[in-house]
């Protein structure tokens, strides 16, 4: 009897850990695209940042609401269209002023993806740059701020760590 409860346990675990990282790959590459598209703002690269909006919006389409649980579910229903909504627009718009008006929103609500599906492989730094008012997700502790570009690069500081999923 012992051996069956051990057993159904084993399975049980195997099973929740092939959800979790099956709903955590399509988030590292919807989280993966923000993040370049960050750094191309950051970088004054206008037509980069269409490509990797445009990246955004396909990673976006590669999460499956089925693999999600039912908290990720809920997020995911509130914060999808949006997300989607700004990156179209980024990854259309020529003005690097209108991207980065839209990645504004796009900060916002893939702060609350990755803080509700804490599902990210690695760290990630939330950002403020007070000239803007505004925040974002970076990769590193090191500020590269994407509303200014070049002109204020170093403008902004950290303000939380989202660890995501413990390995």
């Amino acid at each position: 009897m012992k051996t069956i409860k051990y057993i159904f346990a084993a399975v049980l675990l195997l099973t929740i850990n092939a959800v979790h990282a099956q709903a955590q790959k399509p988030i590292d590459k919807v989280l993966g695209s923000y993040l370049a598209l960050k750094n191309a703002l950051a970088d004054d690269d206008s037509k980069l940042a269409n490509q990797k909006a445009k990246d955004l919006t396909a990673a976006l389409k590669e999460v499956n609401i089925n693999d999600l649980d039912a908290t990720q579910k809920q997020t995911w229903s509130t914060y999808s269209e949006k997300l989607r909504f700004d990156g179209e627009h980024i990854g259309h718009s020529q003005s690097i002023e209108h991207q980065r008006e839209h990645f504004a929103s796009l900060s916002k609500n893939m702060y609350s993806v990755i803080k509700a599906f804490k599902t990210n492989s690695a760290v990630v730094y939330m950002q403020y740059c007070p000239m803007k008012k505004e925040s974002w997700l970076s990769e590193s502790q090191a500020i590269k701020n994407p509303y200014y570009g070049k002109s204020m690069s170093d403008c902004g500081k950290v303000t939380e760590t989202l660890k995501g999923a413990s390995k």
